[in-house]
């Protein structure tokens, strides 16, 4: 047993050392990840202007974001802090940044019929039956969009947006601002 902890004792001196004389190659390492802790754990909100899509929800990769919300038009772009009802399932979802398109405004008329969603009579994407983790997903509700809450959407079938309840429409407080596509 004492042999163990002597190995162990050497080997965590060893690796301080190597750590010491290596440290530069440590340090970006560490930051991305106390960045990525924080973006996660503690204010997911972008706090640069640039945005980043890996996603194929929207046809852009890198954007421009400008904050504050102005009125809302269909087919602007927004990034908003999600906060459905997915965020129970999954919590680290609250708060998240979605980059999405303004598909319905206050006084549109969703309808569902089966899994197909339309607002104002416009077919604008069909629910799918389940996440890519095999949870059930249900198609938002037929409604008029209330004053202050929009329906949203990305381009891809895939996209989690305003087609599921469990995602659901966006109040206007969420959104963090208006998107400029660049390429």
């Amino acid at each position: 047993m004492t042999h163990r902890i002597d190995r162990l004792r050497a080997s965590t001196r060893d690796f301080g050392a190597h750590l010491r004389q290596r440290w530069y190659l440590y340090l970006p390492v560490f930051a991305i990840w106390g960045f990525a802790y924080t973006r996660l754990f503690i204010d997911p909100t972008p706090r640069l202007p640039v945005l980043f899509n890996w996603t194929p929800s929207l046809p852009c990769r890198v954007a421009l974001l400008q904050y504050g919300t102005n009125a809302l038009k269909r087919g602007d772009y927004v990034v908003f802090a999600f906060d459905g009802e997915a965020q129970a399932r999954y919590p680290g979802l609250r708060g998240q940044p979605f980059f999405k398109i303004v598909r319905g405004l206050p006084g549109d008329r969703i309808t569902v019929e089966g899994r197909v969603v339309a607002i104002n009579g416009e077919v604008v994407g069909q629910a799918k039956t389940h996440t890519h983790d095999r949870q059930a997903l249900e198609p938002i509700l037929a409604a008029v969009i209330p004053a202050g809450h929009y329906y949203v959407q990305g381009t891809s079938p895939d996209s989690f947006d305003s087609r599921y309840r469990a995602s659901g429409l966006v109040r206007a407080d969420q959104v963090l601002g208006t998107v400029i596509p660049l390429f």
